[in-house]
Order: C-alpha cells, then sequence, then structure tokens
C-alpha cells in the first residue's frame, strides 16, 4: 500500500492544500493466488450509438458522468489484505495487515467488484 500525494493549485498557481489517496500495490498480486482474474470496462461504439439513438428517439436527456471515484465506494466479496503503511505503521503491531472491506485504487479485484455492483442497480 502507497500513499499518492498531488499539490491542488488555485487559478493563480499559489499552493491551496495536497491531495492524498490510498493506493494498493496491484501489480505485486499474483493470478491464481491474489485475484482469479482482471476485468476491464470496455464500452463499444455500438452501445454507445444505440444508447444515443434511443435517448433522441424517446426524447431523454443523457448525461456524462466520470466515475474514477466510484471504484472506491464498492465492498468486495474475497478476503483482501494489504500490509501498513511505513509512515503510519503501529508501532505495538508492526508485522499486522489490515483487511479491506472496501476497494481501494489499485487493487485487481475492483474494476469487478464495481462492475457487479452497477449491473445489480441496473437490473432493480
Amino acid at each position: 500500500m502507497d500513499i499518492q500525494k498531488k499539490e491542488k493549485l488555485d487559478k493563480q498557481a499559489k499552493f491551496v492544500r495536497i491531495k492524498g489517496r490510498l493506493v494498493t500495490k496491484g501489480y505485486s498480486q499474483q493470478q491464481g493466488i491474489d485475484y482469479i482474474k482482471t476485468y476491464a470496462h470496455v464500452a463499444r461504439l455500438k452501445v454507445i450509438h444505440i444508447s444515443i439513438s434511443f435517448s433522441a428517439y424517446s426524447n431523454i436527456k443523457l448525461y456524462q458522468m466520470d466515475v474514477k471515484y466510484a471504484v472506491l465506494n464498492v465492498f468486495i466479496k474475497e478476503d483482501v489484505y494489504v500490509e501498513q503503511l511505513p509512515s503510519f505503521e503501529d508501532s505495538k503491531h508492526p508485522n499486522h495487515v489490515y483487511k479491506l472491506n472496501k476497494a481501494l485504487y489499485g487493487l485487481k479485484q475492483a474494476p469487478k467488484a464495481r462492475y457487479e455492483r452497477l449491473s445489480i442497480y441496473v437490473m432493480d
């Protein structure tokens, strides 16, 4: 696990704050041990055309949405453990690990879990 930091600037390029997020080291996960298979979201052009055509025909408004943060709101079914961050290590228990309830950036299971949750919502 690691922390990604990014400095946020205002319109005059003056420092405002540091924005950070937890990121797992998904590259160190091994297929068959840590996850079964990977999953990538792909929007087919045909589906996009059908959606736009149907919304135009039915007079429905379409909205575009950025979903890069949606991965953080997804519960994962598998037991996933991550090591402690060096900067946030518990001095009493340095060898303990964290068990994740929700997905983090970089986790191989995150896109599939997000897709499953979204498909259940859409079907309902």
